[in-house]
């Protein structure tokens, strides 16, 4: 049996350094293809209803190939936030050669999780879609952490554009990166009691999940809509690895870095050896088991696995669309994780119209929302902003990005069809 506290240490030994942090700038505001390869590249009926489903959303306009033909869209779409997790590799000329020695190796063996970001949408994700992006650091702030000491806070802008050049989303994904080693020692969360639950605890979230559904196709027109509003509840969990695994099996890939099996595994082991860790079975395995195996959370503070950001952004979003209806359209979506959703956990999400207003679009609602865990402690926030029909104005117009935006995304798709052109030839 392997030693696994070694394991652990070896894993954990990784630290700050000021040359990190000067790299690091190197790379602000250098956007450049995205080459990785996600598990879903091109939206079909099967990919977008298997994604509904491992956020745990039954909605028909995502789960039936056929009901969105009688709607607004004409077709089955996507949720939009299935943006976040689509990707085929985009191609494009090199990058400087002084950012990819910056990039090269930069933070490796450093812990990093999503503690939130923003989504905009302009165009609806329909089957045959297929999505590639560029992206680039957008900033980068160290800053010292009550949970692991010195922290790095980055956010990363990605633009997705479909196979027309349109774009699709922007996204900006907020990153914060903590030494493991100093994380485990500080321990700040390591008190924390597992959830456990009585069959009256399960009731009351069996009778919220018992209330939820799809508004579906009857519209929520603006004018219908007040501010105050609160909008019904809806619980996700407790949290399981069931729950991973269903999320995972939705599409959620995770690359570059990815989950593989067996000779696969092997070469992306020597791909990246900093990545995996071996188990007390003596066996090397990716460092992103914390989201299922409790014993290497531990290694880096935490008292057992939890969930990904990600998750809880789909979450918020299966929790806006349910409400909004199929005429609708989720414009902006903001979120942040304040506390860790840890296995056995249950999160209650709330929330409420704050303002109605009109655009060049038509009308718009802004909604405020909360997911609360079982320990009665706030672990996530988020706001909204959802375009809705008007029984005056009509149906909802979708958004334009700026000219500038749509001029670089059309120049980089541009490049990047000349570039497949020429591999082809």
């Amino acid at each position: 049996m392997a030693d696994v506290t070694t394991e652990f240490e070896k894993a954990t030994e990784a630290v700050f350094t000021e040359e990190d942090f000067e790299r690091a700038r190197l790379l602000l505001g250098v956007d450049t293809p995205i080459k990785n390869q996600e598990h879903i590249t091109t939206a079909s009926y099967d990919s977008i209803r298997n994604f509904a489903w491992g956020v745990g959303d039954n909605n028909p306009l995502y789960t039936d190939e056929h009901y969105g033909a009688s709607t607004r869209w004409g077709s089955q779409v996507a949720p939009n936030i299935m943006s976040q997790i689509m990707g085929a590799p985009m191609l494009g000329d090199p990058m400087p050669d002084d950012v990819k020695r910056a990039a090269r190796g930069l933070f490796s063996g450093i812990h990093v999780f999503v503690s939130g970001g923003s989504n905009e949408w302009f165009r609806p994700i329909l089957p045959g879609d297929r999505i590639v992006a560029y992206a680039g650091e957008e900033s980068i702030e160290v800053k010292d952490s009550e949970f692991s000491g010195t922290s790095v806070i980055q956010v990363r802008r990605s633009v997705r554009v479909n196979q027309r050049g349109e774009i699709v989303a922007i996204q900006r994904v907020v990153r914060v990166l903590t030494e493991r080693k100093k994380a485990r020692e500080r321990g700040k969360n390591s008190t924390i009691e597992p959830a456990s639950y009585t069959d009256e605890d399960l009731r009351r979230i069996e009778e919220i999940h018992a209330q939820e559904g799809a508004r579906g196709a009857d519209p929520r027109y603006w004018e219908d809509v007040a501010v105050g509003d609160d909008l019904p509840a809806m619980a996700k969990g407790p949290l399981t690895t069931t729950e991973i695994i269903a999320f995972h099996a939705g599409g959620y890939g995770f690359a570059p870095y990815g989950l593989k099996a067996s000779r696969l595994a092997y070469e992306n082991r020597q791909r990246i050896p900093a990545f995996f860790v071996k188990n007390d079975q003596g066996v090397p395995d990716v460092a992103q088991r914390l989201h299922w195996d409790s014993e290497w959370a531990k290694a880096i503070g935490n008292p057992r696995a939890y969930d990904y950001g990600v998750m809880r952004q789909t979450w918020l979003h299966h929790y806006l669309t349910d409400w909004a209806g199929d005429d609708a359209f989720v414009l902006r979506q903001e979120d942040s994780m304040r506390k860790f959703n840890y296995q056995g956990d249950t999160q209650f999400i709330s929330g409420a119209v704050t303002q109605k207003r009109q655009t060049s679009e038509g009308g718009v609602v802004d909604i405020e929302m909360q997911m609360t865990n079982q320990r009665g402690e706030k672990t996530t926030f988020g706001t909204a902003t959802i375009a809705l029909p008007s029984r005056t104005g009509g149906a909802v117009v979708l958004p334009v990005p700026e000219v500038s935006e749509q001029r670089k995304a059309t120049e980089m798709y541009t490049r990047h069809l000349q570039l497949a052109a020429e591999r082809r030839r």
